[in-house]
């Protein structure tokens, strides 16, 4: 189990998270959502350790270690003149013997051609093999599912959910409600520095509604007077 305690954070005077407090289960997925500046980023970098460890986040009883975690930015860095082969090289160092070309087909990534000749869906997908390659027991995605596909999403929901199945951590943020809900066990929503609720399966629907009545009180009056 993934555990955090009370955890705030700030930038300068800017109040980010405050005493937040979760209990995550491995072998399930969890999903995040919140409006842009909510946190999740910053809560994800947490976890992971940026910029240093906190002491608030344990796992299995112990201070969480970086190297039980696998992680995708929402924008991955790439170097220049380097193929998709010499990139997942560098993911191989401590996992050679995973198929790493099996998922490359799989979505369809070709690896012996430039990264700066790739589509920005094609960098986005060979970031995830990259990450998923790595088997670790925690992995943090940021936005995984923009810019794919609706063949690449399936895929890929579906690979999650085989690693759920092998006892993975995995924690997924996105602005998209539908790529959530056929795959999480729950969903966290992440609101004036905390979590605001945790909703599990049934009430998704009603998340959903939440979210969707907010935006519309929040920009149908002005919209009408624009296109009166």
């Amino acid at each position: 189990m993934l555990t955090i305690n009370n955890l705030s954070l700030s930038y300068g005077k800017k109040n980010v998270l405050s005493d937040l407090s979760l209990n995550l289960d491995s072998g399930r997925i969890h999903g995040i959502v919140g409006y842009n500046g909510a946190g999740k980023t910053t809560l994800l970098n947490a976890i992971y350790g940026l910029p240093h460890r906190h002491k608030e986040i344990g796992f299995h009883g112990e201070v969480l270690c970086r190297k039980k975690i696998a992680y995708l930015d929402a924008e991955p860095f790439f170097y220049s003149n380097i193929t998709g082969r010499d990139y997942l090289g560098i993911f191989q160092a401590n996992n050679s013997g995973f198929d790493y070309e099996g998922l490359c087909a799989l979505f369809n990534v070709p690896i012996d051609k430039y990264i700066d000749s790739y589509s920005t869906g094609m960098k986005k997908k060979l970031a995830i093999i990259g990450v998923l390659s790595m088997e670790k027991e925690i992995i943090l995605l940021d936005e995984p599912f923009n810019g794919l596909d609706l063949e690449s999403v399936a895929a890929l929901q579906m690979a999650l959910k085989k690693l759920a199945a092998k006892g993975k951590t995995i924690i997924v943020t996105s602005h998209i409600m539908e790529s959530l809900t056929p795959i999480c066990d729950t969903i966290l929503h992440l609101q004036n520095h905390d979590i605001h609720k945790t909703y599990l399966p049934d009430e998704y629907e009603e998340l959903t509604r939440q979210i969707k009545n907010h935006i519309e009180s929040k920009y149908n009056d002005s919209l009408d007077r624009i296109f009166k």
